[in-house]
């Protein structure tokens, strides 16, 4: 009668350990303290610090939510894989108001941002929200992922630093009307740091700006199948040094090839005149197309009264190299609030709403140009708009991203 005492004893405090270990290695809560800090699974939400580990990869599993007070930090030469183990549910990060992600790679040593199924679509991509001006009413948002607020009053608000960061296989399509960009910002200040990110195969947009001020620098967009580029609700930030690049598969045989805008930009699509009125200012840009002849024509495009200050910029490959389109934006470079200087494209400018700006007489502009690159973009014209009287902007004085004798992409993107 002991020995079979003390074996039921045994058997039961056995079950009752496996229950508690199984409880602490499920919680939402990563950031308790009590959880082992090797722990290789971002799950639920963080509220405090946390360290990923030079060279691990962790696995991303449902929605990880940094909220106001977390900082999710993390080390060169990580690697976070979206898994979709929870019942179908779509992988992504999100960064809420108040919080920040401190994300430092190396050129030598990238962060990769992944899934586990490596196809367009796989996960839900990264979502930054801040307290930066945005010109939806009221002054704030809810961000298309997650429902977290977006928007204020803090043009220096401060999200944290993403350097040296590839973003692979998003777009995951949350509903019909809801897909996810490579990397999201929305409100975000210029108190945050972007620089050396890429976007690779995403379903839908590579980098998109709703509103805010965040400025960014070298970024490059690789075969993202809606827009490059796209901005909306007042973003009023800079950028120098872009590259998109869409696929450069043979267009099928209507004409038609994958991918839409290299750059899309509105200010607010339901009121053209809402304010702060996204004008970015942007230099050394290159944009390369999928040689669409049929339904994804045009290069640039700029509409819904946003306006531009676009400089030293190459654009190829699409039948319609810059199109504007609404009074409000075509206005604005009558009225010298936008500015497209220095762009050289193989093709020409059009002007959707009719009226005659004769943009490609600009200064240093040209239409109709034999523009050449190797390795798919690499490759600069001489002749360009000196910025650097602005501490944000590089001095140079050519048009386009990467030159040759100093590819700043090589090492750590994918072609």
């Amino acid at each position: 009668m002991m020995k079979n005492y003390l074996t039921k004893f045994t058997y039961y405090a056995l079950v009752v350990l496996v229950a508690v270990g199984l409880s602490t290695s499920c919680s939402d809560d990563d950031d308790n303290t009590d959880i082992d800090p090797g722990e290789l699974v971002l799950k639920g939400e963080l509220t405090n610090e946390k360290t990923l580990e030079a060279g691990k990869t962790y696995e991303l599993v449902g929605g990880y939510e940094v909220k106001s007070g977390g900082n999710l930090i993390i080390q060169e030469g990580v690697t976070i894989k979206a898994t979709r183990t929870i019942g179908g549910q779509p992988d992504y990060i999100l960064v809420e108001q108040g919080g920040k992600i401190t994300a430092n790679g190396t050129k030598d040593k990238p962060i990769v941002m992944t899934s586990t199924k490596q196809e367009p679509g796989a996960w839900g991509g990264l979502h930054i929200c801040g307290k930066a001006p945005i010109n939806l009413s009221g002054g704030t948002g809810i961000s298309e992922i997650g429902d977290a607020p977006f928007g204020g009053t803090i043009p220096n608000d401060n999200s944290g630093v993403l350097r040296y960061v590839r973003l692979e296989y998003t777009g995951f399509a949350f509903s019909e009307t809801k897909e996810s960009n490579g990397l999201t910002m929305y409100g975000v200040g210029n108190g945050t740091t972007i620089e050396y990110v890429q976007t690779y195969k995403g379903a839908d947009d590579g980098f998109e700006w709703f509103g805010g001020t965040v400025n960014a620098k070298y970024l490059v967009s690789t075969h993202s199948e809606d827009d490059s580029f796209d901005w909306t609700d007042g973003w009023v930030g800079k950028g120098q040094f872009w590259v998109a690049i869409q696929d450069q598969t043979a267009p099928s045989g209507d004409g038609t090839a994958n991918g839409d805008c290299l750059i899309e930009a509105d200010n607010r699509e339901d009121n053209f005149g809402n304010t702060p009125v996204s004008s970015p200012t942007l230099a050394n840009i290159t944009l390369v197309g999928n040689k669409d002849t049929n339904k994804q024509k045009r290069g640039i495009r700029l509409r819904a009264g946003t306006h531009v200050k676009l400089h030293n910029t190459l654009v190829v490959g699409k039948p319609n190299s810059v199109t504007t389109a609404t009074a409000e934006t075509e206005q604005s470079f009558v009225d010298g609030n936008s500015v497209i200087e220095y762009l050289y494209a193989d093709n020409g400018f059009t002007y959707e709403n009719g009226t005659a700006l004769a943009l490609d007489t600009k200064e240093g502009n040209g239409v109709n140009q034999t523009i050449s690159f190797t390795n798919g973009y690499v490759g600069v014209i001489d002749g360009g708009k000196d910025l650097s009287s602005d501490s944000f902007f590089t001095k140079v004085t050519y048009k386009g991203a990467v030159p040759a004798d100093n590819d700043w992409t090589a090492g750590w993107t994918k072609k």
